[in-house]
């Protein structure tokens, strides 16, 4: 009975200093930043970007500092929270924005939700999904899954959801994140098959906050990839040079992840599980592939061109 919604805050944040509890679904999660910098000293420099709903739209959620390593990994995409003595705080304009999976969601994109130890110390509850009620009306997560026969078509920059079989696993490779820097991301591509196609997925991973699942993708295991976007050179031929690449929000999933998780019931993933039982897994082990060096986009045909 004393709860607030989103809708509310946004018509009521600049007249209150303390908000009624929230009661929220996770429907996007962004990778951990670290943002330390050698001369300020803060025991524990973390952030994450959550995008959380309930019956009145979206709203953007942020976990600070020494937040992040106690709740990061329980906060789930799907997984309901209840939050008391949060702050409310005017949104940064330069986040990205993941593309939600119903269109039709209302997003509040003036406030965000701030979650601190301190000033004021939030308390945060999870609640079992068992004990979520239909009267809360909280949205279920959606998805944008799509086939391989469907990806051509796609435009530039376009996000969706991926499913396939693991047919390729590259070595990790660095890549400086600026010029001169030292910092690096790492990433591997992957192949992964679906059925719908004779050319499979080609997917840039880069590590993002699941270092357990990067480090254990292997050919023969089923992966999910969440708000991949896609890539293509429009200047060569766009069909041979598409592929799909991780963004700040993207989640991955292989066997041994996938149960509870909101995306199995989804009809494309069920399409892919039966297309699954019909294949002979030595056959496809036959074709599996696993290191060396995989140079991609590939360079022109002539060296002129080059």
């Amino acid at each position: 009975s004393r709860l607030t919604s989103l809708g509310q805050l946004e018509l009521t944040w600049r007249s209150r200093v303390h908000f009624q509890p929230l009661l929220v679904r996770v429907l996007h999660k962004s990778r951990l930043r670290y943002y330390g910098k050698p001369d300020k000293k803060l025991d524990m420099p973390y952030q994450a970007y959550f995008e959380v709903a309930d019956g009145s739209g979206m709203m953007s959620m942020v976990l600070w500092n020494s937040l992040c390593p106690e709740w990061y990994n329980s906060m789930k995409v799907g997984t309901v929270l209840l939050l008391e003595q949060y702050a409310i705080k005017t949104s940064y304009p330069f986040k990205t924005q993941p593309t939600p999976g119903d269109s039709q969601m209302k997003r509040f994109a003036t406030i965000e939700i701030s979650l601190n130890v301190r000033d004021p110390p939030t308390k945060i509850s999870i609640i079992p999904e068992d004990m979520v009620r239909p009267e809360w009306e909280l949205p279920e997560v959606k998805y944008r899954f799509t086939t391989r026969s469907e990806l051509d078509a796609l435009p530039n920059n376009h996000s969706c959801d991926v499913i396939g079989l693991v047919t390729f696993v590259g070595r990790a490779e660095r890549a400086r994140k600026r010029e001169h820097g030292e910092d690096f991301w790492l990433y591997r591509w992957v192949h992964a098959i679906d059925g719908t196609s004779d050319q499979p997925f080609i997917l840039e991973l880069f590590a993002t906050s699941q270092p357990d699942v990067f480090e254990h993708i292997h050919p023969m295991t089923y992966l999910v990839c969440t708000q991949m976007r896609v890539v293509r050179d429009i200047t060569e031929n766009p069909s041979r040079t598409i592929y799909l690449t991780t963004s700040n929000e993207s989640q991955m999933f292989i066997t041994g992840w996938h149960k509870g998780q909101p995306y199995i019931k989804d009809t494309k993933v069920k399409n892919f599980i039966r297309w699954i039982k019909t294949q002979c897994e030595a056959d496809q082990m036959k074709k599996t592939v696993i290191g060396g060096y995989y140079p991609f986009p590939r360079p022109p045909n002539n060296f002129l061109r080059y």
